[in-house]
């Protein structure tokens, strides 16, 4: 069947309710291959989201690929009520190299989707404090289900379903370019951080009473790098001051990693960067590659032990499936068998080094930072700071229109779009992306914005 039939059976019968029609250009792909994607024309589109970070190791990974292809043919299906090695290595690996890394004991839980793993530590904090409310950030995304929604910030998430009795308490996140202090990093002194630091001074403003330190929230969810909100990387030493009033008060340290684990960001978890220890990680997306949904939690032994946790608190059907455990655990294995630790760094400072070359040649990018190899373009107007919604929708259909001809030959280029005013692109290109593919990406991106600075 050719597109045109496709797409007009998609507008008949396909939801509308998801981000497909985000976009002008509607594509049907139909192959993938390392970093690129190829349409039933065969042009060749230019990665540089991976399915949300999703499939980290790259499209068609073989080693990935054959693990899951045996796994069919031998316990393909498997009801969670029952146990399977795999199941149990890759709990094991994981739980493993946190108590290396972190020093702590603990225990994983499985589930199939990201927001699905928040509501599982959603349960797992309220079932340990006996308390509803939740500190999130500004900008946070957490995921699209009821639970999910009430801590994630965006209103737009939330505005058709009801109201919210169990909203979290949204705080400004240190997103440096655009201070909500209006200050500069060099002198604010952790200026977001003090003002939520001084609402637990009194009773009056409402979170906690002094007298015997009771907040009345549970935990504090984070992205350690803001994900959707727009790639932003915090100060290096704002979680370890945050955490330190956390602590005072007992409310819990939740760190969301499903778009940043696995090495996005140079660590198989972002919050390593940060020096602190998270009572529970949450992790997802890039666990199989993309290969089959599975996510789950790592929380400390005392919020999820069996005493205190015990058998049908939580359940989903998929949620450990032979499939994605098989997967996850090859992850697991490739991730010990390879070198991100020093791959990763370089290459996201490569890119970086690229991007801010091309940030000299044009005011529309205002800011352009990275960690590892999570990256944000901020595109602006003329001034280098406000906001351009406009050019950066225009700098994502001309990608998608695959009529860039950078590098000898017509390609398309895939970018994500992020930030709190939709402007900025969220590069989440292959861990294995060469540096003459990140050239290529470099001078494909510069096209594009050419061609939309024309329109």
């Amino acid at each position: 069947m050719d597109d045109k039939e496709l797409l007009e059976m998609e507008s008949k019968y396909c939801s509308w309710g998801d981000t497909v029609h985000y976009a002008k250009q509607l594509n049907i792909f139909r192959e993938s291959d390392g970093i690129y994607l190829y349409d039933s024309q065969g042009r060749q589109y230019v990665d540089l989201q991976m399915w949300y970070s999703a499939a980290n190791f790259g499209y068609k990974n073989r080693r990935l690929n054959d693990v899951l292809k045996k796994q069919i043919d031998t316990l393909p299906q498997l009801a969670c009520q029952y146990l399977h090695e795999e199941k149990i290595r890759l709990a094991a690996k994981i739980s493993q190299d946190i108590e290396k890394k972190f020093g702590v004991k603990g225990r994983v839980h499985f589930n199939v989707g990201g927001a699905q793993a928040i509501e599982d530590a959603i349960k797992v904090v309220r079932n340990h404090t006996g308390k509803i409310p939740m500190f999130s950030f500004m900008g946070g995304y957490h995921g699209r289900t009821l639970a999910a929604t009430a801590i994630t910030s965006s209103y737009r998430y939330r505005e058709h379903y009801g109201h919210f009795s169990d909203r979290a308490h949204f705080v400004p996140y240190p997103y440096c370019f655009r201070c909500p202090e209006g200050k500069s990093r060099e002198s604010c002194g952790l200026a977001c951080l003090r003002r939520f630091e001084k609402l637990f001074e009194s009773e009056y403003y409402s979170l906690v009473n002094p007298k015997n330190k009771n907040c009345e929230y549970g935990a504090f969810f984070v992205e350690p790098v803001q994900a959707t909100g727009g790639y932003i990387v915090p100060p290096m030493d704002y979680f370890k001051e945050l955490k330190k009033t956390l602590d005072k008060y007992h409310v819990l340290f939740v760190a969301d990693e499903i778009q940043m684990g696995f090495y996005r960001t140079g660590k198989l978890w972002s919050i390593e960067h940060f020096g602190v220890v998270p009572d529970i990680i949450v992790f997802g997306k890039a666990l199989t590659n993309g290969l089959n949904p599975i996510s789950g939690i790592w929380a400390k032994e005392e919020l999820i032990s069996p005493e205190v946790f015990p058998p049908g608190m939580t359940h989903s059907t998929f949620s450990s499936n032979p499939l994605g455990t098989a997967a996850g655990l090859a992850v697991m294995d490739l991730i010990e068998d390879s070198n991100f630790d020093v791959d990763v760094p370089k290459r996201g400072a490569y890119f970086l080094k690229q991007l801010k070359n091309l940030q000299k040649k044009y005011p529309s990018i205002g800011q352009v930072d990275g960690l590892g190899l999570a990256l944000r373009i901020e595109i602006c107007q003329k001034d280098g700071f406000t906001p351009d919604r406009d050019l950066t929708d225009r700098i994502m259909n001309i990608g998608l229109g695959a009529q860039l001809t950078a590098g000898g030959k017509k390609r398309g280029l895939v970018l994500d779009i992020g930030g709190y005013y939709k402007n900025v692109f969220t590069l989440a290109p292959s861990l294995y992306i060469t540096e003459d593919e990140i050239d290529l990406s470099v001078m494909l991106f510069e096209e594009a914005l050419q061609k939309a600075l024309g329109a």
